[in-house]
């Protein structure tokens, strides 16, 4: 049986991989499911994207990798506000800008496994590295079900007002990202004082993993793999 440990940005996925994503793989041959945030989850900038640079985020995945030869490593991080450029940067982020949307995690997430098989050296398991970058953001998935999103939150009046966000994409995960119309800022606009960590994670409980499954594409494969993956090894 295989460990899975899953490199979160925030407190928000935190809950998400032990309340919802931890009960689901149990069925697949895990011996256990957590999630080890990475650096200060508190700390944002101004764009509300993650400022952790991407050379101390690999370097502790290539030391939980070490550390336990039978632990697989993947990732639940935003695309919206990944570094682009200077020191922080992240692998294949800027290149994804210039790409097609399907494209765009695609980029991003081979560019990071590319860069962990050579920093792992050449008897290293590739296989063992999942990344998983999230389209655009964590709140584009509770868009999956509008209804139960608004119910998650104590806010059904509007489900409606979602659901309109929701009807303008083919799927949630295509929620553009950009200061203003991010998932998460649209969700500010419309919820005074909306809390990611508290109502957030209570929202995605609410939604379900089926739903997000069905709606978001990018998502559903990466549930796939994760479902598979202990039999690869």
């Amino acid at each position: 049986m295989a460990r899975l440990l899953v490199h979160v940005e925030g407190q928000t996925e935190e809950r998400f991989v032990n309340e919802l994503l931890r009960p689901h793989l149990k069925a697949f041959d895990y011996e256990h499911v957590s999630a080890r945030l990475i650096g200060n989850s508190r700390q944002r900038d101004h764009r509300g994207g993650i400022v952790h640079g991407w050379p101390a985020v690999r370097q502790g995945i290539v030391n939980h990798l070490r550390q336990d030869p039978r632990c697989l490593v993947t990732t639940m991080i935003d695309f919206y506000g990944l570094p682009r450029e200077g020191p922080k940067a992240w692998p294949g982020r800027d290149l994804a800008a210039r790409k097609t949307f399907a494209e765009k995690p695609l980029t991003v997430e081979h560019a990071l496994c590319a860069d962990i098989a050579l920093a792992m050296g050449t008897d290293f398991n590739p296989k063992r590295f999942l990344p998983f970058v999230v389209m655009h953001e964590f709140e584009a998935l509770l868009f999956s079900d509008c209804e139960q999103f608004a119910q998650g939150i104590q806010q059904a009046k509007l489900a409606r007002s979602f659901g309109e966000i929701r009807a303008q994409f083919r799927c949630p995960e295509e929620i553009n990202d950009s200061p203003q119309t991010a998932p998460s800022k649209r969700v500010e606009a419309l919820v005074q004082g909306y809390q990611k960590p508290l109502l957030g994670a209570g929202a995605a409980e609410r939604v379900g993993l089926a739903s997000m499954r069905k709606e978001c594409p990018h998502f559903r494969d990466w549930l796939t793999q994760l479902e598979s993956w202990p039999a690869t090894q």
